[in-house]
Order: C-alpha cells, then structure tokens, then sequence
C-alpha cells in the first residue's frame, strides 16, 4: 500500500510540474497576444493563476513525503528519543487534522462552485470547479500524506531514510 500511495504522490508531482509548464505557456500566450496582432487568448492570465495554483496544491504531498517542507526542529532535536518520537507524534495528529479540513472544505467548495454554476469573472468565464479541482485534489493528497506519516511514526518507524553522511534526508 505504501508503494502505490507513493507512485500516487509522485505522480500528482510530476502533474505539477506540467502545470508548471501550463503556467509557462498560458503567459508566454499572454504576451505575445499583447505583441502580435489578431493572436488573443481571452483569460491567459486567469488560466496562468489556475494552472500556478494547481501546481502549488499538486506539489505539497510529493514535497511532504520526499522531507522538505520546512520543519522548526530547534526544540525537537533536543528532546530525548521518547518524547521526540510523542512530540512528532503529537504534531503530525494536529497536520493530519489541519490538511483535513482544509481538504473537507477544498471539495465542498467546488461542490458548491459546481451546484451554484458559479464561472469566472473574466472574459474566458470557465466554471470555477474546474480549477477548484486542483486545491481539492492537492488538499486530499496532502491530508493523506500525512496520515500515512503518522502511521509511520505510530508504528514506530522512521519518515525519512538518511542519507550516506548519516545526516537526515530532509532540509531543517
């Protein structure tokens, strides 16, 4: 289960960086339909935000399960190994409740967005679910990232793997 939940994070990362790409592409769209005349694309600017905010929301469940997110250690590293471990615990019980509801209310609001067929106000007017879809899907990623680290730790095993020096895998 492990394995396949984390070709799932990878996958959702690799997605993000096609994003990357759309976000890319969408400006360069963007300029030049300010440059050459009778190349327009309504909405390339709104559709360069969706696509950087799919990226940002797809990327944080790969970025969690690789360890670098930016973690304040200071404290953590100079506890004993017990409460070490109980504090990691005690913190990934608060993330995983925290993603949890930020993905609860990523999926109701696009929901909502598609109940109320609520569209963009720009001129493209793209059904604002669609790119909602990207901050639900990232959310859910992410909640379940950190479930599966928490279950990690609870079964008393370690997040990351260290690298060759001994140093954690993971920026602090």
């Amino acid at each position: 289960m492990r394995t396949l939940l984390d070709r799932l994070f990878a996958a959702a990362g690799y997605l993000a960086g096609l994003f990357l790409i759309g976000t890319l592409l969408a400006v360069l769209a963007s300029i030049f339909g300010r440059v050459i005349p009778g190349f327009d694309l309504p909405g390339a600017d709104a559709y360069a935000g969706y696509c950087t905010a799919t990226a940002a929301f797809l990327a944080l469940a790969p970025t969690l399960r690789r360890g670098e997110h930016i973690r304040v250690t200071l404290l953590l590293n100079h506890l004993p190994a017990t409460a070490h471990r109980w504090l990691d615990v005690f913190c990934h019980c608060i993330a995983v409740f925290m993603a949890g509801a930020l993905a609860w209310y990523s999926i109701r609001l696009v929901m909502q967005s598609h109940e109320f067929v609520d569209i963009s106000t720009g001129l493209d007017a793209t059904p604002l679910w669609i790119p909602q879809l990207g901050m639900a899907i990232g959310t859910s990623l992410f909640t379940l990232a950190f479930l599966m680290d928490l279950i990690l730790l609870l079964s008393g095993k370690t997040l990351r793997e260290a690298s060759p020096d001994g140093e954690p895998a993971h920026i602090e």
